[in-house]
């Protein structure tokens, strides 16, 4: 069976809730997402709460899916909407700017451009260690930005705040990444 005629055979399993079908889309993207969840959450097991919470969504709403676009790419959009809700939920609302630090949007744009993040080599792990530990606020910016390539209107609309609150937040989550990885890495830098 070719890719495409597996995984039509696959999300019609799963349209008629068939559990050897649900299973089968589970296996095939279970660490893709997993990878995403880490890159939201702070811990493992929020990161694999959100992602059973993610599956079940996918399961409930596949029957919408049209093969327009790639499966993993709607999966992956539905898991990281379920983290977001997820840090929703634990915070009222964690994307509001804080009040101890400012910026001009003149300095935060200059800092945005000035960053040459894709020359950076870092070994995965300790990126996502790193990343685990921002403020909710700022994960969430930094990988709707930075991994999923959401723009900063798109993540406004998304998380409810305005766009200069999204890129104060980029900007934040990259300089308190740097610290966290100078810090760690600091005989190599």
């Amino acid at each position: 069976m070719e890719k495409i005629e597996e995984l039509r055979h696959i999300v019609d399993g799963c349209i008629r809730n068939e559990r050897r079908a649900q299973e089968q889309l589970f296996k095939l993207y279970y660490g893709k997402m997993l990878a995403v969840c880490k890159r939201y959450m702070s811990d493992h097991d929020s990161a694999q709460e959100v992602l059973q919470e993610g599956f079940i969504k996918v399961f409930d709403k596949i029957g919408i899916f049209d093969f327009k676009g790639s499966l993993e790419g709607w999966v992956r959009r539905v898991i990281a909407n379920t983290a977001i809700d997820a840090i929703r939920k634990a915070k009222r609302n964690p994307f509001l700017p804080d009040n101890d630090f400012h910026f001009k949007q003149e300095a935060v744009d200059e800092m945005i451009d000035k960053e040459d993040w894709e020359h950076t080599e870092l070994k995965a792990e300790a990126a996502v260690e790193a990343i685990q530990k921002l403020s909710p606020a700022y994960r969430t910016v930094f990988n709707l930005y930075v991994i999923e390539n959401y723009s900063h209107k798109e993540i406004a609309e998304l998380l409810g705040i305005n766009e200069g609150t999204s890129k104060s937040n980029l900007a934040k989550a990259k300089m308190n990444l740097q610290k966290l990885l100078k810090k760690k890495y600091s005989s190599h830098f």
